[in-house]
C-alpha cells in the first residue's frame, strides 16, 4: 500500500481539500470495544464425556463443573416415565444420573451419540449403526424424517401429539449441550447468557459430520466461532507455555505427535511448533508462536469402548456357562437382552479401568438376565491383554500414516504427546514405546483428559475481541483432498484443489475460461476410489457482466477474465467461495479526485495491492485451462498453472516502469460476480422442520421447568407441614396463636398431609401451593408475634437508655450554648467602650509603618497565602465589631434537633408501652420492634453526629496543646546553647564550623 509523500500532497490542493476532512472524519470514531460481560465457551465434545471450560473476564479459563461439581460429564440422556399419566414429556436427567437408571430403562437412554453423527440410516446396514445397535440393543434407531436419511431414535415414552416424529441425533445431542450451556451460565454469574463457543472434533470427520455437529449447536442455541481438531487443541494448549525455535533466524521447527487414544477412536496428528518475526504496529516487531497440523492418522474403531467390548464378550462367554442358564440360552440372545447388557457395559468399564493400577480384578451381579441367577466375574491383566492382542497390534497405525501423511521419520519427532482417558491402558503405552523406540520421546506433560477443552476454550479467547491472550497463529489442514468440479466448453473438468495437508484459512485464486453463468462444485475425496459432493455454487450476474464490460469498455473474450477467491473456512474447514470477479484491462483517463483518494489511501488497483499470505507471500493463483483431451479425463491429467516467481514479478515490474512513458496507462475494470452457494449431501432441515424441533426443545425445557418448579413446591409443603407440628407442641408458639387458631392449624396440617399422600402425586404446582398458603396464613402471623414478644423488652430497654443519654446530652449543649452566648455579650459591651479611644491612638501614630505598608496596598492578595489571610484576618478582628455570637462547639440548630426527637419519642414511647401491657401475646402488637428500631436509628444518628463534632474538638485541643510545650522548649534550647557557648575557646568554635556547613 503506497501512501502520497508530504510533497505529493500539498501539490495538490484539491486532493488536501477532500481528504483531510475525511480522514477527520474517520479519525473520529473509537475502536470497536468489547461487549461487557463477554464470555467463551470451549467444549471437548468426546465420545464417552463432555467437558467445557469457560473464559469470562474475571474467570480465567476454568473447567465448567457439573451440578455434581464434577469436571467431566458422561454424554448421556435418559427419559423417565413421570407419575403424571398424561404427561406430555417424560423427566430427563444427564450423565451420571442418567447412567443411573441404564438398567431400569435401556430402551431410553442415549448413550455415545458422537458415534451417529453424519452417518446414514441405510436400513441399518451402515457400520456404525451396526456397532451402536450391538451395543444398546433395546434402543429404537430409524431414518430421519424430512428425508435426511441420517439416523433418528424413537422414544415411547412421549405424548401422542409429541411421539409422531423420531428425535434426530442432532436433536438429542443438543439437550446435552443446553445443559452444558446451563452449567456454564450458572458459573459465569447471575443474567449471563453464554453463547459462543469453539468446539473440537476428531480429525478424521467428514463434511457430514461437521455439519451434523454444527446443526447440535444452533438447536442447542450457540453460535460456533470455529471447530478445531482434537490434535490442535491439545498442541494449543501446550504452546500456552512454551516457545519454539523461530524459523525467522533460520532456526529449524519442532515436531511433535498428539496422539490421542479416547473411547471411541485412536488419532494421531503431526504438530509443526515454530515461532516467527512478524511486523507490529508501526515500526515494531513482534515474535509470534505458530502451530500447525502438517499429517494426520486415525483408527476409528480402536478406543475404550473396543477394549470394554472384550470384556462383555468375554462375560456374555462365561454367563452362558452358568449352572442354571447352560444350554438354555444363546450369546445371541443374551447380546439381545437391553437390561442385561446395560448392566454388563457398566461394569466392563470399572474392570478395564482397575486393570490399569491392579493385575487382577472380580464383579458380581444379582438378578442378571435371569432372577434366579447370581453371576460372578472375575478377569487378571495377562487374560485381558490376551484377548486384546489384535489391537495391540494396530496401536501404532495412526502414528506411521501420520508420519507418511506430514512426509517425515520417526527420528524427526521430538516427542509423543499422550491424550484421552484410555490411554492409561498399561500395554498401550508400552507398544508405544516400542513403535517409537524409545521411552524417553513418550510424554504426559499435558492433562489426558482437559488438555483439548482448555486449547478450545484458548482458541476461543483468541478469536474474541474482549481478550488479550498471547499470539499463538494455529492452522488445521484439510485432512481429505478436495477437488472442484465445472463445466467449460461442453466439457466436463474436475480440479484437485486443496490436498489432505492444505492449510485452513489461507486463499486461492482460481481463474477459469468461463464467460457465461455457469454451476461448479466441491467434492470431498474420503476414500481412495470415493468422493462426496460437499458444495455447489452458481454464478448469478456472469453472463450480464460480460455483456456489459464489451458494451461499455469495449472488452473481448480474449481478455476477460473471471476469477474467484476460494478457501478452506477458518469455521470449520470446508471449502468456500469468498468472492467472484470478471475483469479486464482497458485504456484509463487521466484520473479524478476520486481516483486520487483512493491512490492516498492505498486503494489502488488490485495488481498494486497484492495480499500476503500466511508466510508473507502472494496468494495461490492458479489458472484453470481448458483441456483439449476428452470430458473424462480426472484430475490428474488437469493441469494447474501458479503465478511467476518473484524474480519473474520484479522484472516484469521493472520494465513496466521502462515502458511507462511509451505505452498509454492501463486500467483494470472490475465487477464483482454474485453466487449462490447450497451444501450438497445429506439436506439440512427445512425451516418448518426446524421450527418443529426448536418448537419441541423449548416445550421439553418448560416441562423441565414446570416439573422443577412442582417439586420445590411439594417439597416446601412437606418440610412446613413438618415444621407446624412440631410448631403445636412448642409452648412460646402457643402462648402466641389464639386457641381457636390452633385448633384450625392442626386441622389443617391433617389434612394437608393425608392430602398429600393420598392425592399428592397428581397434584398440580397450583395445589401445593394453595395448601401451604392456608398453613402460613395461621402460623406465619403466630411466628412473628413470638419474635416480637422475645425480641422487644430488649429494643425497649435499649431505648429507654439512648432517651437518658439524649436528655443529658441536651442538658450540655443547653448550657454550653448559654455560656458562649453570655460571652458574646461581654465582649460586644467592651468593643462599644473602647471605640473612642481606639480612633484617637489611631490617628496620633506615626507615619513611618504606614510607609512601609503603603507600597504593598496596591498587590494584588495571594488567594493561597496563609499569612496574606492570617493577616488579614488579624487586621479585621481588630477593626471589626462581633456580629454574632461564636459557639465553640455545638449551635441552636443541635439544641433544636435533638429536643424535637426527645420530645416526639418520650411521650410515643410512654403511650405505646401502656397499650401493649393491655394486650396478650396472642394479640398484635402496639409496639414492634420495627417501630423501636426506627426511633433507634434516629437517636444513633444524631448523638452520632455530635460525638463525633465532640471527638475532633478534643484532638484538635491536644494537638494545640502539644504545639505549644514544643514552641517554647525550641525557645529556651538556644539561649541554652548561647550561654553555654560563652565558656568556650574561640578556636575551637572555628573547628567546628566546617561540620555546622556539612
Amino acid at each position: 500500500m503506497a501512501f502520497l509523500n508530504r510533497r505529493q500532497l500539498s501539490s495538490s490542493p484539491m486532493l488536501s481539500l477532500v481528504v483531510l476532512p475525511f480522514l477527520i472524519f474517520l479519525l473520529s470514531f473509537a475502536g470497536p470495544a468489547s461487549a461487557a460481560g463477554s464470555a467463551v465457551l470451549g467444549i471437548d465434545i468426546g465420545t464417552e464425556y463432555f467437558k467445557a471450560a469457560l473464559v469470562k473476564p474475571g474467570i480465567p479459563l476454568e473447567i465448567v463443573l457439573t451440578k455434581d461439581s464434577k469436571r467431566k460429564e458422561s454424554a448421556a440422556v435418559a427419559f423417565k416415565p413421570t407419575r403424571e399419566s398424561d404427561a406430555p414429556f417424560p423427566e430427563r436427567f444427564y450423565g451420571g444420573d442418567a447412567l443411573a437408571l441404564a438398567a431400569r430403562y435401556p430402551d431410553d437412554i442415549y448413550i455415545n451419540l458422537k458415534t451417529l453423527l453424519g452417518v446414514p440410516f441405510n436400513d441399518g446396514n451402515e457400520e456404525a449403526v451396526k456397532a451402536y445397535w450391538n451395543r444398546f440393543p433395546a434402543l429404537k434407531l430409524e431414518s430421519a424424517p424430512d428425508g435426511r436419511g441420517s439416523v433418528a431414535l424413537r422414544s415411547n415414552r412421549l405424548g401422542e401429539a409429541q411421539k409422531k416424529e423420531a428425535f434426530l441425533v442432532e436433536e438429542i445431542l443438543a439437550m446435552q449441550l443446553k445443559q452444558i450451556k446451563a452449567n456454564a451460565d450458572a458459573l459465569a454469574g447471575k443474567g449471563s447468557d453464554v453463547r459462543d463457543v469453539v468446539i473440537t472434533y476428531p480429525v478424521f470427520y467428514t463434511a457430514e459430520e461437521k455439519r451434523s455437529l454444527e446443526l447440535a449447536a444452533e438447536l442447542a442455541g450457540l453460535r460456533i466461532q470455529a471447530l478445531v481438531s482434537d490434535g490442535l487443541a491439545v498442541g494449543l494448549n501446550y504452546a500456552t507455555s512454551r516457545t519454539f525455535p523461530s524459523v525467522s533466524d533460520g532456526e529449524k521447527p519442532e515436531y511433535h505427535i498428539v496422539y490421542d487414544m479416547g473411547a471411541g477412536s485412536t488419532t494421531a496428528s503431526v504438530l509443526r511448533f515454530q515461532s516467527r518475526k512478524v511486523k507490529d504496529i508501526g515500526k515494531f516487531n513482534k515474535t509470534v508462536q505458530e502451530v500447525h497440523v502438517v499429517g494426520s492418522g486415525w483408527d476409528k474403531s480402536l478406543g475404550g469402548d473396543s477394549l470394554n467390548d472384550l470384556i462383555v464378550n468375554d462375560m456374555v462367554a462365561h454367563l452362558v456357562e452358568e449352572k442354571k442358564l447352560k444350554d438354555m440360552v444363546t450369546p445371541a440372545e443374551i447380546k439381545a437382552h437391553g437390561k442385561t447388557m446395560s448392566r454388563l457395559w457398566k461394569d466392563s468399564e470399572k474392570l478395564r479401568q482397575v486393570l490399569s493400577a491392579n493385575t487382577e480384578t472380580s464383579t458380581s451381579f444379582e438378578g442378571l438376565y435371569d432372577e434366579n441367577v447370581n453371576f460372578k466375574y472375575k478377569l487378571s491383566r495377562a487374560n485381558f491383554e490376551k484377548m486384546a492382542a489384535e489391537y495391540v497390534a494396530r496401536i501404532g497405525t495412526p502414528v506411521q500414516q501420520a508420519l507418511t501423511a506430514a512426509g517425515l521419520e520417526l527420528s524427526d519427532i521430538e516427542s509423543v504427546v499422550l491424550h484421552g482417558g484410555a490411554i492409561r491402558t498399561p500395554f498401550v503405552q508400552k507398544q508405544l514405546e516400542d513403535f517409537v523406540g524409545s521411552a524417553k520421546k513418550i510424554r504426559t506433560n499435558v492433562n489426558a483428559d482437559e488438555a483439548a477443552v482448555f486449547g478450545a476454550a484458548f482458541k476461543g479467547a483468541a478469536l474474541s475481541p474482549s481478550f488479550r491472550v498471547k499470539d499463538i497463529r494455529a492452522g488445521d489442514a484439510a485432512t481429505y483432498p478436495i477437488s472442484l468440479k465445472w463445466n467449460s466448453d461442453g466439457k466436463q473438468r474436475n480440479q484437485k484443489l486443496f490436498t489432505a495437508t492444505s492449510q485452513v484459512g489461507p486463499e486461492k485464486q482460481v481463474t477459469v475460461k468461463n464467460l457465461e453463468d455457469f454451476e461448479f462444485s466441491f467434492a470431498q475425496h474420503v476414500a481412495q476410489d470415493g468422493e462426496q459432493p460437499i458444495l455447489s455454487v452458481q454464478t448469478l450476474n456472469l453472463t450480464a457482466s460480460v455483456a456489459k464490460l464489451k458494451d461499455n469498455f469495449g472488452c473481448t473474450d480474449s481478455n476477460i477474465t473471471t476469477k474467484f477467491t476460494i478457501r478452506l473456512s477458518p469455521v470449520d474447514g470446508l471449502p468456500e467461495v469468498v468472492a467472484g470477479t470478471v475483469s479486464c484491462e482497458v485504456e484509463s483517463e487521466k484520473k479524478g479526485i476520486v481516483e486520487d483518494v483512493k491512490g492516498f489511501f492505498g486503494l489502488g488497483k488490485k495488481d498494486e495491492q497484492e495480499p500476503l499470505g500466511e508466510d508473507g507471500e502472494p496468494r495461490e493463483s492458479i489458472t484453470l485451462e481448458p483441456e483439449t483431451e476428452s470430458s473424462t479425463s480426472s484430475s490428474a491429467s488437469s493441469k494447474s498453472t501458479t503465478t511467476s516467481t518473484k524474480d519473474a514479478k520484479k522484472d516484469a515490474k521493472k520494465d513496466t516502469k521502462k515502458d511507462a512513458k511509451a505505452t498509454p496507462q492501463v486500467k483494470l475494470e472490475v465487477i464483482p460476480i454474485s453466487l449462490k452457494s447450497v451444501a450438497l449431501g445429506t439436506p439440512a432441515p427445512s425451516v418448518a422442520e426446524l421450527g418443529r424441533i426448536n418448537g419441541r426443545l423449548l416445550a421439553f425445557d418448560n416441562s423441565d421447568r414446570d416439573r422443577i418448579l412442582r417439586e420445590e413446591a411439594l417439597n416446601e409443603l412437606e418440610s412446613f407441614i413438618y415444621r407446624s407440628r412440631d410448631l403445636a407442641d412448642n409452648e412460646e408458639f402457643i402462648k402466641a396463636v389464639k386457641p381457636d387458631q390452633l385448633t384450625v392449624l392442626s386441622e389443617r396440617v391433617s389434612q394437608a398431609s393425608d392430602w398429600l399422600y393420598e392425592e399428592g402425586d397428581n397434584a398440580k404446582t397450583a395445589d401445593f401451593q394453595s395448601k401451604l398458603k392456608d398453613l402460613k396464613a395461621i402460623v406465619n402471623p403466630a411466628l412473628k408475634r413470638m419474635k416480637e414478644s422475645s425480641s422487644r423488652p430488649a429494643r425497649v430497654q435499649l431505648l429507654k437508655d439512648m432517651l437518658k443519654n439524649a436528655e443529658s446530652m441536651k442538658e450540655l449543649i443547653k448550657n454550653q450554648i448559654d455560656n458562649d452566648e453570655q460571652i458574646y455579650s461581654s465582649s460586644l459591651s467592651a468593643s462599644s467602650a473602647s471605640s473612642t479611644s481606639t480612633s484617637t491612638e489611631t490617628s496620633s501614630s506615626t507615619p513611618a509603618p504606614a510607609a512601609s505598608d503603603e507600597g504593598l496596598d496596591d498587590l494584588d492578595e495571594d488567594a493561597y497565602s496563609a499569612s496574606s489571610s492570617s493577616t488579614t484576618s488579624t487586621k479585621s478582628a481588630a477593626t471589626a465589631k462581633p456580629t454574632g455570637p461564636k459557639y465553640s462547639l455545638f449551635t441552636p440548630a443541635d439544641l433544636t434537633a435533638i429536643t424535637q426527637a426527645y420530645e416526639s419519642t418520650n411521650p410515643w414511647l410512654e403511650t405505646q408501652l401502656g397499650l401493649q401491657e393491655k394486650l396478650t401475646e396472642s394479640d398484635d402488637p402496639a409496639l414492634t420492634v420495627v417501630e423501636v428500631d426506627s426511633r433507634l436509628r434516629e437517636f444513633e444518628r444524631i448523638l452520632n453526629r455530635m460525638y463525633e463534632r465532640m471527638t475532633a474538638n478534643a484532638g484538635q485541643q491536644k494537638k494545640s496543646s502539644s504545639s505549644g510545650k514544643k514552641a517554647s522548649k525550641e525557645k529556651k534550647k538556644p539561649e541554652a546553647e548561647k550561654s553555654k557557648g560563652k565558656g568556650k575557646d574561640q578556636p575551637k568554635e572555628k573547628e567546628d564550623l566546617p561540620k555546622d556547613e556539612l
